[in-house]
């Protein structure tokens, strides 16, 4: 998944370390589009109108792409693989770029039917905006499980946290601000929740003096244009946060929090303005942190 990961657990049951690699694996071989024989590849390259059995986990996370993709307009598309590979943010980097068909709604040429699916034009999966979220809900699950009962889970920036430190404490977490902005970290303790982060300081490139976002926009074609340095979801589910703070990312300050009020859900949005940074907050999140 080209990133790291870490577990803090209180008391950890035997086997935990094993239990977590197994999960991680199991979600590689399903959604990474870094490994060729991933079941994800296997489907992108499988031909247009094939229908593809799926593992169970997979098409769970392929629905609640599709159903974000929806709820959003396209602003979260799991199927934006072509335009990731285009803009030099895929497997193949600079060296894959390649001319992305011209198809305004990528994840409209996806159907699922049962456990399986098809693509009904030439777009491709891609889940880096959902599945670090879901692994650490199946981290989470498999510690539970195994009868742990206070936990922290990291994966990739993305974290979820259950019952409390030893101290008695809560796992505090610090979301620190985008590089360069002088803004106050927000501070907040995971308990039984989980936090997703999506920035343009984590992957991007530069060309041009320009600033290239790994987020691409699949309404535009291209990656976002709006300012924003970073989007922070809170949320019971960490597959949901991740997409959610992606889906923000795309819709931009005034479109992406107005989504998220509307729905309730608890995020914090830092736009760039003129060398300092702007934030804003959805009256879920201002709630909590009251």
């Amino acid at each position: 998944m080209g990133t790291s990961w870490s577990a803090r657990i209180v008391d950890a049951p035997e086997g935990s370390t094993e239990a977590i690699e197994a999960v991680l694996n199991r979600v590689i071989a399903q959604m990474s589009n870094w490994e060729a024989d991933s079941a994800i590849s296997r489907f992108n390259t499988a031909p247009v109108g094939q229908w593809m059995a799926l593992p169970a986990e997979m098409l769970t996370v392929l629905r609640a792409g599709l159903d974000m993709a929806r709820l959003s307009g396209g602003a979260f598309d799991p199927a934006v693989g072509r335009l990731v590979a285009q803009w030099g943010f895929g497997p193949g980097g600079l060296t894959g770029l390649t001319e992305a068909p011209n198809h305004p709604s990528p994840w409209t040429a996806i159907e699922v039917e049962g456990n399986r699916a098809r693509r009904t034009a030439d777009v491709t999966l891609d889940f880096s905006g959902i599945a670090k979220g879901f692994a650490v809900d199946a981290v989470a699950a498999v510690l539970r499980d195994l009868g742990a009962t206070h936990f922290l889970i990291e994966i990739g920036g993305e974290l979820r946290g259950r019952g409390v430190k030893p101290d008695l404490q809560p796992w505090w977490v610090d979301v620190e601000a985008p590089p360069g902005l002088p803004l106050p970290t927000l501070r907040i303790a995971l308990c039984g929740l989980s936090v997703a982060t999506s920035g343009d300081y984590r992957r991007f490139r530069e060309e041009d003096g320009a600033r290239l976002s790994h987020s691409i926009d699949p309404i535009t074609g291209a990656p976002i244009a709006n300012d924003v340095a970073s989007v922070t979801v809170l949320h019971d589910s960490a597959m949901l946060a991740d997409a959610w703070a992606t889906a923000i990312t795309v819709l931009g300050p005034d479109r992406g929090m107005t989504l998220a009020t509307r729905h309730g859900i608890a995020a914090c949005l830092i736009r760039r303005a003129e060398g300092s940074g702007q934030e804003y907050m959805t009256p879920a999140l201002t709630a909590m942190l009251e």
